[in-house]
């Protein structure tokens, strides 16, 4: 795993300022025989402010007030002028950084008053010219921080719209899954009891019967296989399923012995999605009458109402009888609430009829095609 990099390293930035402090200072002080020569005292409070930097991962509130510290014990001891303060600007900038600003703001206030002080008292105009310098100091380090702050929010939000993807495309691929093996083993479920009952009363019949078995198991492996490329991720997403592909799919459906009507013309020219969404509410919903409804009639119709897609699809089977939504029902809504639409199941045994009513609408917005879904049945 590749270790993120921190920085330079605290000691190091430590070590470099307290010889920039020491030598610099030195030398400065060279040139000012009116100030204080630097003495053992005055070495140590150039050594002191190096020192404090390396807490600045640890206390940086604390860092920042300390070198402030002695930075003002260093003024008041009239010692020479000269780069002494770059330990308190890295702690200043170091403590804002890492949103210790309110400590930063403090040690400049607290310096300001004894810059102030000195120069009522002595005139001396340095030490107005050296705060105005530190104010800009951490000024600027603010801003650093606004930038860090937003970059980092920036990262946030995309690794969690990247979350957000992947959690959307595994819920995907789990509903592709769920309708193509569903709808594949129920019908092979069916058409395999059709052919056991022909092996026994009709064999001349029980060739067709396997033929159909087998090319719904060949279609089924094709889309598990597709499904599974994705889920590999070595192979693109297929186009979208589409409306125009319904009377193949009613007409597999139809071989488990169902009399199904599906309306015509179907919509065309719509967007891709909506279109998927409406062939997968067709099939989830046939998938469910094969399996539960012991109908014997089913209606399908598609047709564009407006700016919708209106999926309705009518059995004359047992109705609900009471029965809780199962995973294919859930990933229906699922995957027409994405695309902001609704479904609605209806129970029509009223006690003259009986049968399940699953209606969906889906918005088309500006990619819908200008179609007309009036037509007739087949």
């Amino acid at each position: 795993m590749t270790r993120r990099f921190r920085g330079p390293s605290t000691i190091g930035i430590a070590v470099v300022v307290a010889l920039v402090q020491l030598v610099g200072t030195h030398f400065a002080g060279l040139r000012q025989p009116d100030r204080h020569a630097l003495d053992a005292l005055g070495f140590a409070l150039l050594l002191a402010g190096p020192a404090l930097l390396l807490l600045r991962r640890r206390l940086p509130g604390p860092m920042a007030a300390g070198a402030a510290a002695v930075a003002a014990a260093y003024l008041l001891l009239g010692y020479p002028w000269g780069p002494f303060s770059l330990s308190l600007v890295l702690a200043l900038v170091f403590a804002v950084l890492a949103r210790a600003r309110w400590w930063a703001w403090g040690s400049v206030a607290g310096l300001a008053l004894l810059l102030a002080v000195l120069w009522l008292a002595s005139g001396i105009s340095e030490g107005v010219i050296g705060l105005a310098w530190l104010i800009v100091v951490v000024l600027l380090a603010e801003l650093g921080r606004v930038r860090i702050e937003r970059r980092a929010e920036r990262r946030r939000a995309l690794v969690e719209e990247q979350r957000r993807a992947r959690d959307e495309e595994r819920l995907m691929l789990a509903r592709d899954i769920h309708d193509v093996v569903a709808h594949s083993l129920s019908m092979i479920n069916v058409q395999a009891s059709v052919a056991l009952h022909l092996a026994e009363k009709n064999p001349e019949q029980l060739k067709p019967a396997l033929e159909a078995i087998k090319k719904a198991s060949k279609d089924s492996l094709a889309e598990v296989r597709e499904v599974l490329g994705q889920l590999r991720q070595d192979v693109p997403r297929s186009p979208s399923l589409q409306l125009a592909q319904l009377p193949e799919l009613v007409e597999r459906a139809g071989r488990s012995g169902l009399q199904i009507t599906l309306e015509r013309p179907l919509p065309a020219g719509l967007d891709p999605q909506v279109e998927s969404a409406a062939f997968r509410t067709v099939q989830e919903a046939l998938t469910n009458v094969v399996r539960h409804a012991q109908a014997r009639t089913v209606r399908v119709a598609v047709r564009q109402q407006g700016q919708a897609l209106a999926v309705t699809v009518i059995d004359d089977g047992v109705g609900l009888g009471g029965a809780s939504e199962g995973n294919g029902l859930r990933g229906m809504r699922e995957r027409l609430g994405s695309l902001g639409g609704s479904l609605e199941i209806v129970d029509l045994a009223d006690g003259t009829r009986t049968g399940t009513k699953v209606h969906a609408q889906i918005p088309l917005g500006t990619s819908a095609g200008d179609n007309n879904s009036e037509g007739a049945a087949q």
